[in-house]
């Protein structure tokens, strides 16, 4: 019922010397949504966890995780939950969360085991924490939402803040998602890097035959993912992040790290890229 996978931190020095496979190994997150599995990453980019839980016909409960040497996840963490599929239900700490697709439930330090059931399709974050506040559900009406970008440049889009200081208060988790207008495919421009804290992406709400290219690396060193509907890319606060998809698309961003300052980036403009 529940897998864990590791992923190690990676030198920039050494990312410039990965070749296709090296890449998608250490940075691209496939195949987390599995009927009837918990399935996480567990990345040493600030202990940041990604992962997926799709109940199917049963329950799913996520409490002990080896890698975290605690009796249970949630007691030095928080977490961020994402309903990418039909309407679901999660339990925790003595509640009991209804979530409709696109709706987020945060959870806090201690909250003990979480149950999922429904017809959901759950993308889980995790970070460590400091203190437990409390655990709240955002629906899509409560969210805040953002228009950046414009036709001219390809990249009119609609970002919603779900996680996040406007809307509520976390320890170091910042969760929303992006999602792009019709005609527009690029979802980051310009680029940038954030020195204090790590991403995570996942990619969702496209066709199966669909692709982003999703850009990576040094700025001027970049690398390139091309992912698919449902998978994610983990990504270190040395590297870009910026992307290109064929068709409508949205990408949920999680960050961890030092601050929870959304516009705390370095933007890296289009000519100073490599």
């Amino acid at each position: 019922m529940l897998t864990v996978e590791t992923r190690h931190a990676i030198h920039p020095a050494h990312a410039r010397d990965m070749w296709t496979e090296e890449l998608r190994e250490h940075f691209l997150a496939q195949d987390m949504f599995r009927d009837g599995e918990i399935r996480l990453v567990y990345t040493h980019y600030d202990r940041f966890v990604m992962g997926g839980a799709v109940p199917g016909s049963g329950r799913l409960t996520l409490d002990v995780v080896a890698e975290t040497k605690t009796p249970n996840f949630l007691d030095r963490r928080e977490m961020g939950i994402v309903n990418i599929g039909e309407a679901g239900t999660v339990e925790a700490g003595g509640e009991t969360y209804e979530m409709g697709r696109g709706d987020v439930l945060y959870l806090g330090m201690g909250a003990g085991a979480v149950t999922f059931s429904g017809a959901g399709r759950f993308y889980i974050t995790s970070c460590p924490a400091h203190k437990s506040y409390p655990s709240k559900l955002i629906t899509l009406a409560d969210c805040v939402e953002v228009q950046m970008g414009a036709a001219e440049t390809s990249n009119k889009r609609t970002i919603k803040q779900f996680i996040h200081p406007q809307v509520m208060e976390s320890c170091q988790l910042i969760l929303g998602y992006t999602s792009l207008e019709e005609g527009s495919v690029w979802n980051t421009i310009p680029s940038h890097i954030h020195d204090r804290r790590m991403e995570a992406y996942l990619y969702w709400g496209m066709d199966a035959e669909s692709r982003v290219l999703h850009l990576m690396g040094e700025p001027d060193e970049t690398r390139h993912l091309f992912v698919a509907n449902e998978e994610g890319v983990v990504s270190p606060s040395w590297s870009i992040h910026s992307g290109a998809g064929i068709g409508k698309y949205t990408f949920i961003w999680a960050m961890a790290g030092d601050n929870v300052d959304y516009t705390d980036m370095d933007f890296i403009q289009p000519k100073d890229l490599r």
